[in-house]
């Protein structure tokens, strides 16, 4: 009898003591190998280049780089990965831009280990896997033929933008901003005009708020 294939894992997740918890409960499953681990989107992504895994299990909300960008990244470097978000989080604003940015699936982190499982097996078979709650809003989005394809509409951010958006929003300064990414400081200020003119946002307590709105960080950070 042949021996069924084991499913490489990445764990990316910015808390410890959760991301070693998801370890620990995945490898009691003789299917699943926890190749590494990520505490956050950056290093998730260079893991992805490292590793390889076939499933990507990570966090939605996360510092420097979020789920969502970080998922748009890394299918970039390693297309045949499958990526299962975690959130605490069920709204259309956060489900909507997953799935744009090439997820698999989304799971709710009340889920229990056997939902987990489940999901990290349908994704690695090809198939899509949802929470009740996300599954409801793509059925809503069929009845009334909401697209899920992205089309890029006025006053849109770019990837970088993004990017910058997030880490101002997290604190980080202009120059600490340059070399996180690995630019210019003067590159980073026009990315943050070019943000304000296109958001008609007019200083950075505005860029907060709207980086919180969009859910590229948490309210309570």
């Amino acid at each position: 009898m042949q021996k069924k294939s084991t499913l490489r894992v990445l764990l990316v997740e910015d808390h410890m003591i959760v991301r070693q918890g998801l370890r620990a409960l995945l490898e009691g499953q003789e299917d699943i190998e926890v190749v590494a681990e990520a505490a956050d989107g950056f290093e998730g992504v260079q893991k992805v280049e490292e590793h390889k895994p076939d499933v990507v299990v990570m966090d939605l909300a996360m510092p420097r780089l979020n789920g969502v960008d970080a998922t748009k990244q890394l299918l970039k470097i390693h297309p045949d990965a499958k990526v299962l978000i975690l959130s605490m989080h069920a709204g259309e604003e956060y489900v909507r831009p997953v799935l744009r940015a090439g997820a698999s699936g989304f799971l709710l982190k009340g889920s229990g280990l056997s939902d987990l499982v489940k999901a990290i097996r349908a994704i690695a078979e090809g198939e899509a896997f949802f929470s009740p709650a996300v599954a409801k809003i793509l059925l809503k989005d069929a009845q009334s033929g909401t697209q899920t394809t992205h089309k890029k509409q006025k006053g849109e951010l770019t990837h970088r933008e993004r990017e910058i958006l997030q880490l101002l929003a997290e604190g980080y300064s202009g120059p600490q901003i340059a070399e996180t990414l690995h630019i210019s400081s003067k590159t980073v200020e026009s990315h943050r005009g070019r943000m304000m003119k296109k958001l008609d946002i007019h200083n950075l307590a505005g860029l907060v708020r709207y980086a919180i709105r969009i859910g590229l960080v948490s309210s309570d950070m």
